[in-house]
């Protein structure tokens, strides 16, 4: 068996529910993804979800399998009220930057610390955090209030302090969606956008808070179609984009992670989709909703890590660390001074 082999497959999985199924168990033995996403269905209270974790770490025999979860706050939380904080939209903090943005990066920072703090608590090791796009007049309100700001120099700010704030509690960050899905007109969830943008505007606007944020360890590809890069190939699947844009202009070497496989905006077999985005370049795929049937066949395209992905996770790992000293009494209580002021 060589070392490649030894390597965990290039997959992140969804589970369908709270708790294992001995099909799920049995499958996720056999398949040794190297990691796995939560949703709201997976999470009921703070007992229960770390239960679930440790069953899901002890299927692939590594306690330091990396678990995700989406929990940006506000529309996006996985965890909500009464176990957790009703957490505020990425759009609170830039309207109090418009007014004073030293207050505002104080509050950014404290809303990213205290939910790395809660993530932690329950093992959870990467946040799918935060939203790097920015938004423009007429796109689909699928980002809307998840951007930190509306233009390159906002977003790129309070991002990075997002970034900060996570990191400093333990969690790795997922930078997202690169090269940015500001300009999307339709929901990639639903279908496939097409952005007809110039190469001079998405590179001047779109990719600019990447190429700020260049240096975190994790991100998400942007299922969209950008006719100036490519005009056959949304940049998930898409080899010049992934390249040329992603890994040469923006700089981007830590682990690229595409966006969920089952969304609509891609098309095809879930094992050709597969293919396709590791043959463009993605490290590692992600599938979300849990089901067995487009999980097996994800699986079985998948295959392990490659030598660059594998390198590229464990630089990322060696950037996680124990979180650094706070009181999350005293940063609730100064977040929410600043929140209702």
């Amino acid at each position: 068996m060589t070392e490649v082999d030894k390597r965990p497959c290039a997959v992140i999985l969804g589970c369908s529910g709270n708790e294992l199924t001995a099909e799920e168990r049995a499958f996720f033995r056999a398949t040794d993804p190297l990691g796995f996403i939560l949703f709201s269905r997976n999470c009921l209270y703070p007992g229960q979800i770390r239960r679930l974790i440790a069953s899901l770490r002890d299927c692939v025999g590594r306690k330091d399998a990396p678990i995700l979860i989406d929990q940006e706050g506000g529309r996006v939380a996985r965890l909500k009220p009464p176990y957790w904080r009703a957490t505020p939209p990425a759009s609170r903090f830039v309207d109090i930057a418009r007014r004073d943005p030293v207050l505002a990066h104080e509050a950014v920072w404290l809303n990213a610390r205290l939910i790395a703090d809660e993530l932690y608590q329950l093992s959870i090791t990467v946040d799918c955090a935060p939203v790097l796009d920015v938004p423009q007049q007429g796109a689909d309100p699928i980002i809307g209030d998840r951007a930190y700001g509306d233009t390159p120099a906002m977003v790129s700010t309070l991002a990075a302090i997002a970034c900060e704030g996570l990191l400093d509690g333990g969690i790795l960050p997922v930078i997202k969606h690169i090269p940015g899905h500001g300009r999307a007109t339709v929901d990639s969830h639903l279908a496939l956008p097409v952005v007809d943008a110039s190469r001079e505007d998405l590179e001047q606007i779109d990719a600019a808070p990447f190429r700020a944020l260049r240096h975190m360890p994790w991100a998400m590809t942007a299922h969209v179609i950008y006719t100036a890069f490519d005009a056959d190939a949304p940049a998930t699947l898409s080899s010049t984009v992934i390249g040329n844009v992603i890994r040469r202009d923006i700089g981007f070497d830590g682990l690229l992670i595409s966006d969920d496989l089952s969304m609509r905006a891609l098309s095809g077999r879930f094992a050709e989709r597969t293919k396709a985005a590791l043959a463009a370049g993605c490290d590692v795929v992600l599938h979300c909703n849990g089901e067995m049937a487009e999980m097996t066949d994800i699986a079985g395209a998948a295959g392990a890590m490659t030598d660059e992905a594998w390198r590229r996770y464990r630089a990322g790992e060696a950037v996680r660390h124990a979180p650094k000293p706070y009181s999350r009494a005293a940063a609730t209580s100064r977040l929410a001074e600043i929140l209702a002021g």
